[in-house]
């Protein structure tokens, strides 16, 4: 079995529904693992933590556009 979880297993760990994942990625806030040649797409660790943050940042009131922020933030810190 592939290290990972399914698109379905992420959203019940994350508390959200599959359209929110698949929101999350249209809007960018998390990447699309990439599409094996057989079997699901595998959703490592890391975009768990990033969807538990973004919903965190929306029940204390952020915006999308808020925690895009915020996210940018956070990703440029990390890459100086």
């Amino acid at each position: 079995m592939s290290e990972g979880r399914t698109i379905g297993r992420l959203a019940v760990e994350a508390g959200v529904n599959v359209e929110t994942i698949r929101f999350y990625e249209r809007r960018g806030l998390i990447r699309q693992p990439e599409s094996p040649t057989s079997g699901w797409r595998r959703y490592g660790e890391e975009v768990l933590r990033r969807i538990r943050f973004i919903t965190r940042a929306q029940q204390l009131g952020s915006s999308l556009d808020d925690v895009e922020e915020m996210l940018a933030l956070r990703g440029s810190r990390s890459e100086a």
